[in-house]
């Protein structure tokens, strides 16, 4: 009786231990990178929880200038997660052997028509103009001339001059404000606050989802990818990252005060009231799920059409959307 006891005993702290490790969270160190822009403002209260030692995760974080840098860094397994532009995502899952899946759409679009000539009120009256506008044979280019040509435009109606930098075009603006220009914020807010000549005319976000977006398709600035062999290795600390992720976009858009200061420390935007006036026309999100699979879906779609180098040469498979 004594042995049956103990054997009893014993299966029940054995049963007991299982439990606990099942039910204890994934405290696996998440690499996580993203890009110095607006794909980036949504994170910024985690990663300032974070620092505090208050995450639930465990996390570091790497902010980069360009998807250039991040990519290598995802297909070499040195990222876990990254906030990248949603066309470079569909890149890195066609060149990596599909090795990367989104589980979020982290950014809408943020590119903004800016002039100071008061004739424009329309896309209809962009025609004759000269566009100036950064991103040749990227979104920026492929939202232009989606939405001009989307419009009734021929290729002869517009001309588009493309610079290096949205600073070239901020300034391009400042010698003659009756230019065109299509910024992305924050650098609308930084043209507009040092020129009270320039205003927004257009939302090419707006724009492009009326003509493109029946189908619940939305023009789509940044995404959150991850590894595929990590989020099958943890799905618990992807869950996490989830969650708060969440909620830091919830607090960027609520409390635009702190997040503006938490901007400047990162040097995203260079100054406060800069970053005050923009941050809540960035359109920071945190959209998972079905909802992001249609949004993105149809805006992959749309870019593939016009030139399939934006996606790395196809649209993704159903096995690029991340399900729980």
């Amino acid at each position: 009786m004594k042995k049956s006891k103990r054997i009893t005993v014993l299966m029940l702290l054995l049963a007991l231990v299982m439990m606990c490790g099942c039910g204890k969270k994934d405290d696996v160190s998440v690499k996580v990178g993203s890009l110095k822009g607006a794909t980036s403002l949504g994170l910024l209260n985690l990663m300032d929880k974070s620092e505090a030692g208050e995450a639930e995760g465990n996390y570091e974080f790497n902010i980069y200038t360009g998807a250039d840098e991040i990519l290598p860094l995802m297909i070499k397994g040195e990222l876990d997660i990254a906030l990248i532009p949603a066309n470079a995502a569909a890149n890195l899952y066609n060149k990596s052997e599909k090795a990367v899946q989104v589980i979020d759409i982290n950014t809408l679009g943020v590119l903004y028509v800016v002039t100071g000539d008061d004739s424009i009120a329309s896309v209809a009256d962009l025609k004759g103009k000269t566009i100036y506008s950064t991103g040749e044979g990227a979104t920026p280019e492929a939202a232009i001339m989606s939405v001009l040509q989307g419009s009734g435009f021929s290729e002869d109606d517009y001309t588009i001059e493309f610079k290096s930098e949205a600073t070239e075009v901020v300034a391009m603006l400042a010698q003659n404000p009756e230019a065109v220009g299509v910024l992305p914020q924050p650098f609308v807010t930084a043209a507009t606050i040092q020129n009270e000549n320039l205003k927004v005319v257009l939302d090419l976000s707006e724009e492009w989802n009326n003509i493109y977006g029946g189908d619940g398709s939305r023009m789509i600035t940044g995404v959150t990818v991850v590894r595929k062999d990590f989020a099958t290795e943890h799905p618990e600390a992807v869950k996490t990252f989830l969650a708060e992720h969440a909620k830091s976009v919830e607090a960027a858009n609520s409390d635009v005060d702190t997040t503006a200061a938490l901007a400047v420390k990162a040097e995203i935007i260079a100054k406060e009231p800069i970053a005050k006036k923009a941050i809540p026309n960035c359109n920071i999100v945190c959209i998972t799920g079905a909802e992001m699979k249609n949004a993105l879906q149809g805006y992959l779609a749309s870019l593939n059409a016009f030139n399939a180098r934006l996606t790395g040469g196809d649209v993704p498979e159903e096995d690029f959307y991340y399900a729980e």
